[in-house]
């Protein structure tokens, strides 16, 4: 082959693959032109909730913090962690020692002032008839009848002291004031426990564990939707496929600030029948605000939607604040919407020129169907 046949043959070589490239890059401007630019999803027909999300913990309706009053180190424990006691049953006991020691010494000051008074009552009945013979002086009845007052009050004041000394030898011993359940315990036998201006905590009783509440934390922005009595879905980590319920029970006014961020404490209440739920698990809570079923819906997506710069949207009049768009010859076509309830997923549509099948934009599927492309050959 001459040099001259084989430069012809180059040329036809790379001639052939212009060709071949150009009609691969034409296929593919034309499939991109074809494929829809638009993914669109249908107005439908469906039950919408509306909810607020919050987080809580779980606590007893009446959790009592059971502590003491005299000071003393405990010689005995009667109740444990989970046991349940009824009113009045006994806890613990503190060393009785010096509680009973004290108790014995009041006694022997009553006895004591009681001897006295009979003597100053024995004495002032005898001044009494000798005065009245004129045998006594009149200073002299005086100083009897005082003498009789002082031994009365000093037997009253010892009583008292009897009294207090027997209320804290009955203080040692730690009682129940509900029928609970006991969730905490935190002392120890031989353990020293000081009453103070601040009675310390010996254990902690839940009144009944069957009735629970959850103490949720909400926005302001969402505090005034709440009511009274809406239901209330919850879950726990515990049981992450199990859904309990419960209601709104409380709305407390007193708000909590924490930088700058206001929130309200809201009190859910809860059934435990069946004893799963404990005290401090943490829970995660939707209360439902509103709730429309079998209700005409759009796709959150649809009203997200904005067309893109240059895309042929049809103007329109009356434009609201909630539009969405169908798509008519590769044209937008803007519809104007009042809306109601919104769920996560979709929002209810009150009035609009739109029916159940009706298909809505909801996004621009990538490279926007625009994605003819250039093809360039270099020559090395």
């Amino acid at each position: 082959m001459t040099p001259l046949s084989r430069k012809r043959l180059a040329i036809l070589v790379l001639l052939a693959a212009a060709i071949a490239a150009g009609g691969y890059s034409w296929r593919r401007h034309t499939a991109a032109d074809a494929a829809p630019r638009y993914q669109t999803e249908t107005v439908s027909r469906g039950d919408i909730t509306q909810t607020v999300a919050a987080n809580g913990t779980l606590n007893p309706v009446v959790l009592v913090n059971v502590g003491t009053q005299v000071s003393g180190t405990v010689s005995k424990l009667y109740a444990d962690f989970n046991d349940r006691v009824k009113p009045g049953q006994v806890l613990a006991r503190l060393d009785p020692a010096l509680f009973l020691a004290q108790l014995r010494q009041s006694q022997a000051s009553l006895a004591s002032a009681r001897a006295n008074f009979i003597l100053a009552r024995t004495k002032a009945r005898r001044s009494r008839q000798l005065f009245s013979k004129g045998f006594v002086s009149a200073n002299d009845m005086d100083q009897a009848k005082e003498t009789l007052a002082a031994a009365r009050a000093q037997v009253a004041l010892s009583q008292a002291q009897v009294g207090r000394d027997r209320t804290n030898l009955d203080y040692s011993i730690i009682r129940s004031p509900i029928s609970g359940v006991v969730v905490a315990r935190n002392i120890d036998i031989g353990q020293t426990v000081a009453a103070s201006f601040q009675t310390p905590t010996l254990f902690q009783i839940a009144k009944d564990l069957r009735v629970m509440q959850i103490d949720t934390s909400v926005a302001e922005a969402d505090i005034g939707q709440i009511r009274v009595g809406q239901p209330v879905r919850f879950t726990v980590d515990a049981y992450p496929n199990a859904r309990f319920h419960g209601k709104v029970r409380q709305i407390r006014l007193n708000p909590t600030i924490q930088q700058n961020v206001v929130t309200y404490n809201v009190v859910v209440a809860v059934d435990n029948a069946k004893g799963r739920l404990m005290p401090g698990m943490t829970a995660h809570v939707r209360i439902i605000i509103k709730h429309k079923p079998h209700a005409l819906r759009v796709p959150n997506a649809a009203l997200r939607f904005k067309p893109a710069p240059g895309d042929h949207v049809q103007p329109a009049k009356n434009m609201g604040a909630d539009i969405v768009y169908r798509l008519r010859d590769r044209r937008l076509i803007p519809v104007p919407l009042k809306t109601g309830a919104r769920s996560s997923r979709y929002t209810e549509m009150l009035s609009g020129n739109l029916k159940e099948g009706d298909r809505l934009v909801t996004r621009e599927r990538g490279g926007g169907g625009r994605t003819g492309g250039k093809f360039r050959i270099r020559l090395f």
